[in-house]
């Protein structure tokens, strides 16, 4: 119902920052919350933010809060996390993903690699 792809992905000194983009297509009134989570080598998927419809937002950890901001664009069908300050362990594979309102996360999209060097 729900197709969902990453953009922005790519290498980035330390320090620096990155936008990545994911575009909703198909039923977009159902994801009433769209999220981010990534998957760093040789570890589990991880939880990095996400934000309702109505604006709301929540952060995996306090060092995410501080240094990424998720955003959306309703009337585009866009999600965005913007990452500043990243760090080498940021380095993964970062997915987007969507949920209804009493669902669990359902609808992926495939992935985009961000790579943080020294």
């Amino acid at each position: 119902q729900v197709q969902l792809v990453e953009t922005g992905g790519g290498l980035v000194q330390a320090g620096g920052s990155l936008r990545l983009s994911c575009a909703a297509s198909g039923r977009t009134d159902s994801t009433y919350a769209m999220g981010w989570f990534r998957r760093a080598p040789g570890k589990e998927r991880e939880f990095v933010a996400s934000m309702t419809t109505g604006g709301e937002s929540v952060y995996g950890t306090e060092s995410m809060k501080g240094r990424f901001t998720i955003s959306r664009d309703n009337a585009k069908n866009m999600v965005y996390l913007q990452m500043n300050s990243l760090k080498i362990e940021d380095t993964a594979v970062y997915y987007c993903s969507g949920r209804t309102t009493h669902g669990s996360w359902r609808w992926w999209g495939q992935g985009t690699q961000v790579t943080v060097s020294s």
